[in-house]
């Protein structure tokens, strides 16, 4: 079985609420700890064995792995996660800007509150990266009907005259 896999099976079998709460509860601090490590050194490119960087952060290798699936959609060169190995060479380079949105889309905020961004991100910038992030969430029905067009219903009347009122 792949670390991957291994994640996937510990990180999203049923728990009960006080179980999700300790599991949860022991992962996220540990995860934090690195983002605000590679916040501070956002200069630097973070690579080497899994192994290497599991023991680095002070996780287990299948835990650091979770971490890797959080963060791989924010790297400018994404992880093939499935066939990770202890030996497999990585490199974390972070597309801060898409790190910063998906923090957003995951409501991560004890991560994109970090004090850490305010040397990687303008708050201008923070400030727009959140616009963009809650367009996206917002639905838009393109398909509004006139007051005077035919009633979607079907009923032949004007939608004024049916649905509308």
């Amino acid at each position: 079985m792949s670390l991957y896999e291994q994640w996937k099976e510990t990180a999203y079998i049923e728990r009960t609420e006080e179980e999700y709460k300790q599991f949860w509860g022991e992962y996220l601090p540990k995860e934090q700890k690195v983002y605000e490590y590679l916040l501070e050194n956002k200069d630097r490119v973070v690579e080497g064995t899994v192994k290497e960087l599991a023991d680095q952060f002070q996780m287990d290798v299948v835990t650091f792995v979770g971490f890797l699936d959080g963060i791989n959609s924010s790297l400018t060169e994404e992880i093939n996660l499935d066939n990770l190995t202890e030996e497999s060479y990585i490199k974390l380079s972070i597309d801060f800007e898409a790190l910063y949105y998906n923090m957003l889309a995951a409501k991560a905020d004890w991560l994109y509150n970090l004090e850490q961004w305010e040397d990687i991100l303008t708050l201008e910038k923070r400030k727009e990266i959140t616009k963009t992030y809650r367009r996206s969430q917002m639905v838009i029905n393109e398909n509004k009907v006139g007051r005077n067009e035919p009633c979607p219903c079907g009923s032949g009347k004007k939608y004024k005259k049916c649905c509308l009122n």
